[in-house]
């Protein structure tokens, strides 16, 4: 009797608190209640330590007032006029402006960098060239050939007297911060941080989620310059999974008003995760804006409005009246975010997605392909990637219309993760991106219905298995 009651009390009160917890899709509730009932003790441990977005109450104290008491970069004197509003992408800003309170700016002006190795080379010169200050946040930050690089420079700026600011994710940068690199940015008087700390990974776990990580890439110097896109501070052939090399990704140099929207973001984030107080970085008054385009920094992570990621996504496909050409390493969607894209091109709009042909993620790998029929029978075209990991993280929509950051079109990235973007909206950038998007198919393979519809039983057993689990990883 005491088991059974036992029994009854674990599952009732794991199954309870998974129907009451807000903010939850019902196929996610599905999926933890069958995990749950399947495998009672294993279930109900497993929901208690991934089953909820908590990243501890102090944290999230921290990181939130951190945000919303540091000076908006529209207080700043001298933050120019708002640009005027447009038909095409009034609806969207306001929704980027929703999610996390940086209002779209006019005088903006980007490069695309040519590819990772020239990214870092850009990246290093800017560094040189740095008179006051260097802010770096990397999720993944490697002591490679290019990640040595950048450290360097910073060694170099911090002793000619630039204030030098690093703050990397203590999972996603665990090598670096137990290595020789790291102690020698100390010891050059480089002010390096953890962020989201894990410490004793048992005693964490009872605090809050231990893989809810800070996959920001956010680069700003003397607050003239931001970077923004998918690459972290690593070679393009990423040791830690060379089988898959090289790491294809996308990276912009911004400059104008966009930046200090990133150094809010930026100084949010150090301080905090325990440093020291900046603010007075964004009170600092403002260069006149020259001509430019708009841009908006949209910032997401579990600190911030559930779910914002997917709207933002969910806002520009449904907008879209002519093309949608999406770049994505992992796509784990959500029913609403699967059911935009199908609309999308029943309603004529030329919509196509590039996938890796050899994803980092079997489990990813395998969900994503199970929304392959769907989204064929609808109409998009679907490329495989062959010559590497097709990293990039892109959107361009009816040739005016550019979404680029560190946000994947997954679960994680919808509601575990730290992630930053920045909104654009101009035909120039827009179209180099989309030429950088074209050229991927040159390395590419179609996906063609009658593929997919040859595929085995066993696969489409398994790739529709772990699907129904993806709420749940």
């Amino acid at each position: 009797m005491i088991f059974i009651a036992l029994h009854i009390l674990v599952v009732g009160l794991a199954a309870a608190h998974i129907l009451l917890r807000p903010h939850r899709q019902p196929e996610s509730r599905a999926a933890w209640l069958l995990l749950v009932m399947a495998l009672p003790y294993a279930g109900a441990l497993a929901y208690l330590f991934l089953g909820q977005t908590n990243i501890g109450r102090r944290r999230v104290e921290r990181l939130k007032a951190a945000f919303h008491d540091l000076p908006h970069p529209q207080e700043a004197a001298g933050w120019p006029a708002p640009p005027p509003a447009t038909d095409a992408s009034e609806a969207l800003f306001s929704v980027g402006q929703s999610i996390s309170a940086y209002i779209p700016t006019g005088g903006n002006s980007a490069r695309l960098m040519e590819n990772s190795d020239a990214a870092i080379d850009a990246l290093v010169a800017d560094i040189d060239a740095a008179t006051d200050h260097v802010h770096l946040l990397f999720y993944i930050w490697l002591a490679d050939r290019n990640g040595t690089k950048v450290a360097e420079a910073v060694q170099r700026a911090v002793r000619r007297g630039v204030a030098c600011r690093i703050l990397v994710d203590d999972l996603g940068s665990r090598d670096l911060v137990r290595g020789p690199l790291w102690r020698d940015m100390a010891a050059a008087g480089v002010e390096a941080r953890r962020a989201l700390v894990i410490g004793n990974p048992l005693l964490r776990a009872l605090k809050g989620r231990i893989d809810l990580r800070n996959h920001r890439k956010i680069a700003v110097i003397d607050n003239r310059v931001t970077y923004c896109g998918s690459q972290n501070c690593a070679d393009p052939e990423f040791l830690p999974k060379a089988k898959f090399a090289p790491w294809v990704d996308v990276l912009a140099r911004f400059e104008g008003p966009v930046v200090r929207q990133n150094q809010h973001l930026f100084a949010s984030d150090w301080m905090g995760n325990g440093g020291g107080d900046i603010g007075d970085l964004l009170r600092r008054p403002m260069e006149a804006a020259g001509p430019g385009f708009k841009a908006q920094v949209v910032a997401t992570g579990p600190t911030f409005r559930n779910s914002a990621m997917p709207e933002m996504f969910e806002t520009l496909i449904y907008a879209a009246k002519r093309s949608l050409f999406i770049t994505t390493p992992y796509y784990v969607p959500d029913a609403a975010m699967q059911a935009a894209l199908c609309a999308c091109a029943n309603r004529g709009v030329d919509t196509t997605i590039v996938f890796p042909a050899r994803n980092d993620d079997f489990a990813v790998a395998a969900a994503s392909r199970s929304y392959y029929p769907d989204l064929l029978r609808a109409g998009v075209t679907i490329f495989e990637y062959e010559a590497g990991l097709l990293h990039a993280k892109t959107l361009t929509m009816d040739g005016q219309i550019t979404l680029i950051g560190s946000a994947n079109m997954d679960r994680r990235s919808f509601d575990l993760n730290y992630e930053n973007n920045i909104l654009v909206e101009d035909a120039g950038l827009t179209a180099a991106l989309r030429a950088r998007q074209d050229s991927y198919l040159h390395q590419c393979r179609r996906i063609l219905p009658g593929e997919v519809e040859s595929w085995s039983l066993r696969r489409r057993l398994w790739n529709n298995a772990v699907a129904m689990v993806g709420p749940v990883l």
